[in-house]
């Protein structure tokens, strides 16, 4: 049951944001710090599906979850969308950051190495510095979300990019249109610390370069000579990553492959229609599991039509 307060009567002027999943197309661990923080170099997207969060300002603070995955969400501080709305009140005081009612539409299974938590923060943090009227520009927001984690930044860019570092170093690749993918999780939540410390090798080479032209089949070609390194481990640990697979290949995608450090599964198609038919029919044999038609954002000016 999602919670509820009276604050939900008093909230004003609601605006809804969205939470795009993040889907690591490619994922490549090249190194670990001194601190156990591994280094990546990992090419990203963000799909049209996610989790939304609601915002309006209120008599006094609230949270509130509704959404399929309600129930697996914790409600107390420990939650990243509480965590990013402190943050932001601290860096920017208390009389310029009145009260509000957040609401989290949870679309997305929790702990499926799609970014949800850390979308959830970028998504909040945005949609406060607008809701408070902030004077705070990208980078400013950006330092902020990295405190609450490493994936943070890059959910607010929301945009195609490649990662490295930590995951907090971002390049923006230009001219990537829209991708028709499919999203399967077999419902099994995997430790991202464990698969890390799984990993038999950590110092793999990086990415190689980009194609010059990104559309499906330069793209697909691309993956064929990338990795996750993840997925190894997460497959010796979680067997059911493997069905997703099969399930995403028999339904024809024309590449598949783990995102993150899983359990969920992204199958390329070359168009968002033939995706829709695809999830169909993989819904059809495995009605329990999270199964999910979109389309990924495309970069500034690039073709969104695929």
């Amino acid at each position: 049951m999602p919670h509820t307060s009276d604050a939900a009567d008093t909230a004003i002027g609601a605006r809804t944001w969205p939470a795009h999943a993040k889907i690591n197309l490619a994922l490549h661990v090249t190194g670990r710090r001194p601190d156990g923080y591994h280094l990546i170099e990992s090419l990203a997207v963000f799909t049209r599906f996610g989790d939304r969060v609601e915002i309006a300002l209120a008599d006094s603070d609230d949270f509130t979850v509704s959404g399929r995955y309600a129930p697996t969400v914790p409600l107390d501080a420990s939650n990243l969308v509480l965590k990013a709305r402190d943050a932001l009140r601290r860096a920017a005081g208390p009389q310029r950051t009145p009260p509000v009612a957040l609401r989290l539409e949870k679309n997305l299974p929790v702990a499926s190495g799609v970014g949800g938590g850390s979308s959830d923060a970028a998504a909040v943090l945005r949609g406060l510095a607008e809701t408070w009227a902030l004077d705070i520009d990208g980078a400013e927001l950006a330092r902020i979300g990295l405190s609450l984690g490493a994936d943070v930044p890059m959910c607010l860019a929301a945009k195609p990019l490649v990662a490295r570092g930590i995951g907090d170093e971002l390049s923006m690749v230009p001219d990537f249109s829209a991708l028709g993918l499919v999203l399967v999780n077999p419902g099994t939540p995997v430790s991202t610390a464990e698969i890390f410390n799984a990993l038999s090798k950590r110092d793999n080479e990086g990415l190689p370069p980009l194609p010059r032209i990104i559309d499906f089949h330069s793209l697909r070609n691309w993956l064929e000579v990338t990795r996750n390194d993840l997925e190894p481990a997460a497959l010796a640990i979680q067997p059911a990553i493997g069905r997703a697979l099969s399930c995403l290949n028999k339904a024809g995608s024309g590449f598949s492959r783990m995102s993150g450090s899983g359990a969920t599964c992204f199958g390329l198609f070359e168009t968002g229609n033939v995706a829709k038919r695809a999830a169909a029919e993989i819904r059809t044999r495995q009605p329990d599991w999270f199964v999910a038609a979109t389309r990924s954002i495309a970069s500034e000016g690039a073709d969104g039509q695929n």
